[in-house]
């Protein structure tokens, strides 16, 4: 029995978008709690070479609608990436999140065998399935996980549960 490209996208990106609120949820109460601009967690980076902690919201709000964008070959919502504040970031995760709602499974039938290229100068062209699970999933994760970590690292009490979901 195959999972269903609609069980395999629209939920996980749903899930991860639900983590990335919790994130923002406690950090704007730490850094009231500890008295200071909250601007500061919104920029900090792990390595100068990286994106911001508003950097990473924007690549997994990206991921997540242009992943389906792709596979259904129709036009994702743009977004600025010009968030400076956590209600600015909280506006963009309920954007992605109503756009991904509005997708049915019924959208995604068949597409595990559209032909997607990757994004880049690559020219890798996957299966639909293949690029969800080699690259689609892989990327958004990863822009979760390293906004978990700017928090974390910043003293924000977040953890594995929030994370998980």
């Amino acid at each position: 029995m195959s999972i269903s490209m609609y069980r395999l996208t629209v939920p996980m990106f749903q899930r991860g978008l639900a983590s990335l609120k919790t994130y923002l949820d406690k950090a704007e109460a730490y850094a009231k709690e500890k008295n200071f601009d909250p601007v500061i967690l919104i920029s900090t980076r792990l390595a100068p070479d990286m994106l911001p902690l508003s950097g990473q919201y924007q690549r997994a709000s990206d991921s997540a609608k242009f992943t389906l964008a792709r596979l259904t070959a129709t036009e994702a919502p743009k977004f600025e990436d010009n968030e400076k504040t956590f209600d600015e970031l909280r506006e963009r995760l309920e954007k992605t999140a109503a756009y991904l709602a509005g997708f049915s499974a019924e959208a995604l039938e068949g597409t595990e065998s559209r032909q997607i290229t990757l994004p880049g100068k690559s020219g890798i062209v996957l299966p639909g399935d293949e690029y969800v699970a080699t690259f689609a999933l892989p990327n958004f994760y990863f822009h979760v996980a390293t906004a978990h970590a700017i928090l974390r690292n910043q003293g924000t009490p977040i953890g594995k549960r929030d994370y998980l979901g």
